[in-house]
């Protein structure tokens, strides 16, 4: 490794098990030089795996509701004394839906958990920023990420409310990328992945049918979790101190394509069969 973040100190949100993009990214970050720690939820961190990657990468786990302002305020205090400074790059990679594990469906929501979806999923991104904006905890030129997804562009229908979910956490990237920018020279981005095999995503309906779609529709294919985690090590590293309130696709081409022949032949050979 070529030490892009040596020196540095992070917050790494979400990893819950070895399929998951932020253990990846935890993994990346600490293999560039980079000390971090380690939060999820509670209960995330009683059905998870977390123990060892923080064994493995020598990070104290901090639980913390996300949803929750003094859990968060906890977290980053806690964060600063031991990683002994403030902050240099935050990863959020949080997202739940209730209806979507309910199966229920986009045209008969239940109301209450979507509020919830929301709160997890998007408000919760807004909250960590204010607490770390109010807390004056990241340092100058420091970079925050948060995972994001193209459905907050374009339709998919079994993506369901997750989808104005995306949509939302993207709106705060650019509007609170403004204030840290203009007062602390931090920059917020949002980083919209190709569909990956982790937990969460292999939940949603339809998703193995989806995967080799997009797989076949992008000219690189899709995007691995490993590779999004360098690439998330590149945004938090110095290398891109001029990169802020952007939505940056890392989906192999995935969002500028219309049509490919590779999955105009595949439909076609199934017509046939």
């Amino acid at each position: 490794m070529n030490n892009l973040l040596k020196g540095k100190r992070g917050i790494i949100f979400g990893a819950l098990d070895e399929r998951s993009i932020a253990w990846k990214v935890a993994e990346q970050c600490v293999q560039q030089g980079a000390s971090i720690t380690l939060t999820n939820a509670p209960a995330a961190l009683r059905f998870g795996q977390i123990d060892e990657l923080g064994k493995q990468l020598g990070a104290e786990i901090i639980p913390a509701d996300a949803t929750n302002l003094e859990d968060l305020e906890t977290l980053v205090t806690k964060s600063m004394e031991i990683l002994g400074g403030k902050i240099d790059f935050v990863l959020h990679s949080i997202g739940m839906s209730v209806n979507i594990r309910k199966k229920r469906a986009y045209t008969d929501l239940n109301y209450d958990w979507m509020q919830k979806t929301y709160d997890v999923s998007a408000v919760s991104f807004h909250k960590l920023m204010q607490v770390l904006y109010k807390l004056d905890a990241m340092s100058d030129w420091g970079s925050i990420l948060a995972l994001s997804y193209i459905a907050a562009q374009r339709v998919f229908p079994d993506y369901s409310e997750m989808a104005e979910s995306k949509s939302l956490l993207e709106s705060y990237a650019r509007s609170f990328g403004y204030h840290f920018g203009e007062t602390k020279k931090v920059r917020v981005n949002t980083i919209s992945q190709s569909p990956t095999v982790t937990t969460a995503g292999s939940g949603v309906g339809g998703f193995d049918v989806f995967f080799q779609y997009s797989d076949k529709m992008s000219p690189l294919g899709n995007a691995s979790a490993d590779a999004c985690a360098e690439y998330c090590a590149v945004m938090f590293s110095d290398m891109t101190r001029y990169v802020t309130m952007q939505n940056l696709y890392h989906d192999g081409g995935f969002s500028k394509m219309g049509m490919n022949p590779a999955v105009f032949e595949m439909v076609c050979k199934e017509d046939e069969e």
